[in-house]
Formats: C-alpha cells, sequence, structure tokens
C-alpha cells in the first residue's frame, strides 16, 4: 500500500510540483493551502508523513506543528525559506522529524522522505524498552514508571530511547547529538546535557531512582541500578 503524504503549502504552483513528483515516485497525496485547514487532515489520521511549510496563513507551520504534537506523532518535515539555526532548533524541538530549507533538490526531499518512513516503519513494531521499572513502549510513544505515566517532549522520548536502545553502553555526546539531534545539527553540544536534566527531573529525582548515569569525560549511559 502506497504511503499518503499531506504537502501544507501555501504557494499552491510549488505544492504542485511536489505533488506530482511524488505522485510519480508511487506515494499518495493530498494538499492543504493554509495551516488551519492542514492541521485538521493531520489530526485526521489518514497520513503516513506530513510536509509541512513554516509560513502559512491562517497558523503558521510552528503553531501547527506544536498543536500536532499534542495528538500525533506522524513525522514532519518542516519546508522553509529560513535558513538560521533558531528557526531550524525551534522547528525540530516543537517536534518536527526532519528539516529542508528552499530551494531543494527534488532528489534530497525523496530521500529524507524515504528515511522517516523508514524510522516510522520501525516505530510501528512492538517495540518495549525496559530498564528497571521504567517502560518504553516505542509504537505507541509512551513511557510509563510502573504504572505511573510520564510526559516526555519528542526529543526527549527519543534521547531516552536511544539509551535505552545501547542499554549498558557509555554514549558520548557527539554520539547522542548525531542520532538524536541529527548529523547535521549546528548548535551547542550541552544542549544534550541540558536534556539528561529534563530526563533525570521526570524519572530519577520523580522517582527516587538512579538509572541514568553519568561517566565523567565520556558522556552517559542508562542502566539497572
Amino acid at each position: 500500500m502506497a504511503a499518503r503524504i499531506l504537502v501544507v503549502e501555501d504557494e499552491e504552483k510549488f505544492a504542485r510540483f511536489i505533488e506530482m513528483e511524488l505522485t510519480h515516485e508511487g506515494y499518495e497525496v493530498a494538499k492543504a493551502f493554509d495551516g488551519r485547514t492542514g492541521l485538521e487532515l493531520a489530526e485526521s489520521g489518514q497520513f503516513d508523513l506530513v510536509l509541512l511549510d513554516i509560513m502559512l496563513p491562517g497558523l503558521n507551520g510552528m503553531e501547527v506543528l506544536r498543536r500536532l504534537r499534542r495528538s500525533s506523532s506522524v513525522p514532519v518535515i518542516m519546508l522553509t525559506a529560513r535558513d538560521s539555526v533558531i528557526d531550524k532548533v525551534s522547528g525540530l524541538d516543537s517536534g518536527a522529524d526532519d528539516y529542508i530549507t528552499k530551494p531543494f533538490a527534488i532528489e534530497e526531499l525523496l530521500a529524507r522522505i524515504r528515511t522517516a518512513l523508514r524510522k516510522t516503519a520501525v516505530f510501528g513494531e512492538a517495540k518495549i524498552l525496559t530498564v528497571g521499572d521504567l517502560r518504553l513502549d516505542v509504537g505507541r510513544r509512551q513511557c510509563m514508571y510502573r504504572e505511573t505515566p510520564i510526559e516526555l517532549t519528542k526529543r526527549e522520548f527519543d534521547l531516552l530511547q536511544h539509551l535505552l536502545e545501547n542499554k549498558g553502553l557509555v554514549m558520548s555526546r557527539e554520539t547522542l547529538l548525531e542520532k538524536v539531534w541529527g548529523y547535521d545539527y549546528a548548535g551547542e553540544t550541552n544542549v544534550v546535557d541540558v536534556y539528561i536534566r529534563f530526563l533525570r527531573s521526570k524519572i530519577d529525582e520523580r522517582f527516587g531512582t538512579k538509572l541514568i548515569a553519568t561517566v565523567r569525560g565520556v558522556g552517559y549511559v542508562i542502566r539497572d541500578e
């Protein structure tokens, strides 16, 4: 069954161009030309991936993304003419899976779409990661400590997932940046330390555990107490 992609883009000629290219590649495509319509369609659960422009009438792309992430983990690739690090970090931290700056080669967009869909296919499988009484349901994007749910942002979830997938192995900051934030992340490396603090606050400090350990001068590891 062909993957269904929603293109939310107010430049109709550009949206039509993307639609033609994606259709040629075998995808099913729908379009929305404003933020409110795009959000409504994205929340319907009918799509496997969303291409979302930032500059949209009605609701801008960042607000669409923030609202969408309250109810859906559908992969989102941001399309924008903006190329600042702040915009990229804001989009990624709001829950975007990837970010591509206009103008771009269609081949690059297709490659990013394939990567995002492959990740979704893996996440869609029954995959439960555990350490002690902590349980991470990757398919449902849920985190529990015993019977208590833990609310995590997308970035916190991805970081915790990567640590759990490598339970017992020490992960360097550089490796975590590459695997969780992406190889082309251009921000400060201390962002890893910041998000580790977020996780410790929500898990170790809240439940009195010591699951996330620091290996001085190297990085971080998650392991049974």
